[in-house]
């Protein structure tokens, strides 16, 4: 085993033996890292850390060969506290209580393995201060709710412990009994057959890809309510994608992704949840095609937030626009018409 070391962390190299040809990925860096546990290894992997010939390997479960040389990045340790950043923060609102902000595409929400720094957690310690001290644990200050990195649109902090406690609850009951209310934006392949709908399906985590979530009967309750927007026509002229505006009843993990994938309306631009449908782009008009491969995320924006206020009790409601790549996907997929 060779070892080096860098600015960016230590560089480990292992070649796999004979005995250990056909093995698990995870289980040979069990056997020959005894000094990482089992769940910093699968970080690592699925965080990209761990690479063969130059590429990395994000699957646990990968079978290695006789003979391959692993690289292994292990990061350098970090604070268990967030570090402030002046990253620059789209404010939509902001008072004593609340911080209200349109996320940009790429920002992480917190800080987690492979995403240490750059979060929006780093950015709102930085803007807010002290404040955020303790307000919903160490790691996730102020975070009531989250979006995917590569999901735009708005989002609610919570600056202290009142408005912590109020918005969690409101977040819980996810409007069913309050003012509460998420909205979405989604760009789908294909259009579905009625105006309007709901996905009432159990979500929980994929059976083997662990990184995924799945449709799974006895996993925890996920509803989705949709409606047509919009909708586009391909180069020969039929219906090929919509738009929906989605809100949601429950708060799972990738729910939008999962439940619009679920029921054969997969986003555009999502490469884990409608990686089947890239086909599709053909039928597009050659601009809106280079548009959606130039857009590089899935097409989803939360445009919509109303919320109880923590303090006053007064019903609060923002909405936010498409950005410019959304704006541009619909402008360039109406060109086609």
């Amino acid at each position: 085993m060779e070892q080096t070391a860098s600015e960016s962390g230590q560089l480990q190299t292992i070649t796999v033996a004979g005995d250990e040809g056909s093995a698990r990925l995870d289980r040979v860096l069990a056997a020959r890292l005894p000094e990482l546990s089992r769940s910093r290894l699968k970080a690592l992997i699925l965080a990209g850390q761990i690479s063969l010939r130059d590429a990395p390997i994000l699957d646990p479960a990968y079978h290695v060969a006789s003979g391959d040389t692993i690289t292994i990045r292990v990061p350098p340790p970090v604070s268990p506290e967030p570090e402030p950043e002046n990253i620059p923060l789209d404010i939509i609102h902001e008072d004593d209580d609340i911080i209200v902000i349109d996320k940009p595409r790429g920002l992480v929400v917190h800080p987690a393995a492979g995403h240490e720094t750059g979060t929006l957690v780093n950015a709102l310690i930085a803007h807010c201060g002290d404040s955020l001290s303790g307000i919903g644990g160490v790691r996730r200050p102020g975070i009531v709710h989250r979006l995917d990195k590569d999901t735009t649109g708005l989002m609610v902090a919570a600056k202290n412990d009142r408005a912590h406690a109020s918005l969690s609850a409101q977040f819980a009951d996810h409007g069913r009994t309050g003012a509460l209310r998420r909205g979405y934006m989604a760009f789908v392949w294909g259009v579905p057959n009625r105006p309007h709908g709901t996905i009432d399906a159990p979500i929980d985590r994929h059976p083997h890809a662990r990184e995924k979530m799945a449709v799974r009967q006895g996993g925890r309750e996920a509803i989705t309510h949709w409606e047509v927007l919009d909708t586009f026509k391909g180069r020969d002229g039929k219906p090929v994608a919509s738009l929906l505006a989605c809100q949601l009843e429950t708060g799972r993990t990738h729910q939008i992704r999962v439940h619009l994938s679920h029921i054969g309306h997969p986003l555009l631009g999502d490469a884990v949840y409608g990686p089947g449908f890239k086909t599709k782009a053909n039928g597009l008009a050659p601009g809106a095609k280079a548009t959606l491969e130039g857009l590089g995320r899935q097409a989803l924006h939360a445009y919509l937030l109303t919320l109880e206020h923590p303090g006053t009790g007064e019903i609060l409601e923002w909405t936010s626009d498409l950005p410019p790549d959304l704006a541009a996907l619909r402008q360039s997929l109406h060109a086609a018409e």
